[in-house]
């Protein structure tokens, strides 16, 4: 086993760890840039109040197209995707992308679970709200399945990067949609979801790359 792990495929692809090492550090400056402008705030203010008319939000049918979306960001819903994802990464041999799927969901769900109590924002007076732990999530698994497709296709720096960048925008702002459609986040916690996965997935998958090569 500990040969199969070193000599696998890196977690993350060369011709991506530059570029995601930029966009993290860009990532968590955002991220801390957020927290701060939203301190212990409660209540629709700055960027979201110019955003949003309330927090109560979406009537039917479209709160049932962003249920269904939250559900993907759910406990159950959650541990099937990476479940799903880990074992796709398996039957390709990309063990170390594998366990990036596992390591790289739970560091970003630590990253958001210690922010939040440390932001203080709350939504309806009492849920702690910044950053959006399901818009990370989201973010997550959509960077894993990019850098799966961008190493099995062998695709250079020209194409990873924006397949990368896009998938986890596409899956981020659907996400984050569906949160702030439910009423359940504003649309900064969703920025701060999207940017948290940004900066905990390639970090783990450096530090998971460097791990498996000492072995």
């Amino acid at each position: 086993m500990r040969e199969l792990v070193r000599t696998a495929p890196p977690a993350l692809p060369a011709v991506l760890r530059a570029p995601l090492a930029m966009t993290g550090a860009l990532a968590v400056a955002v991220l801390v840039a957020l927290g701060i402008l939203h301190f212990h705030d409660s209540g629709l203010t700055g960027i979201d109040a110019a955003l949003l008319p309330s927090i109560d939000g979406v009537e039917p049918p479209w709160r049932y197209v962003a249920l269904v979306v939250d559900f993907g960001g759910e406990p159950v819903g959650s541990a099937i995707l990476v479940a799903l994802i880990a074992v796709v990464c398996s039957l390709a041999r990309r063990i170390r992308t594998a366990a990036l799927t596992v390591l790289g969901v739970v560091a970003t769900v630590a990253v958001t679970t210690v922010v939040k109590p440390i932001a203080g924002r709350t939504i309806h007076g009492q849920f702690l709200s910044y950053p959006s732990g399901h818009t990370a999530l989201a973010t997550a698994l959509a960077l894993v399945i990019a850098i799966l497709l961008a190493d099995r296709l062998a695709l250079g720096r020209t194409a990873a990067v924006p397949l990368a960048l896009g998938l986890a925008l596409v899956a981020g702002t659907a996400m984050g949609w569906a949160e702030v459609a439910l009423g359940a986040h504003y649309p900064t916690d969703a920025v701060g979801g999207f940017c948290a996965a940004l900066a905990a997935v390639p970090a783990t998958g450096g530090l998971l790359d460097r791990v498996a090569d000492r072995l």
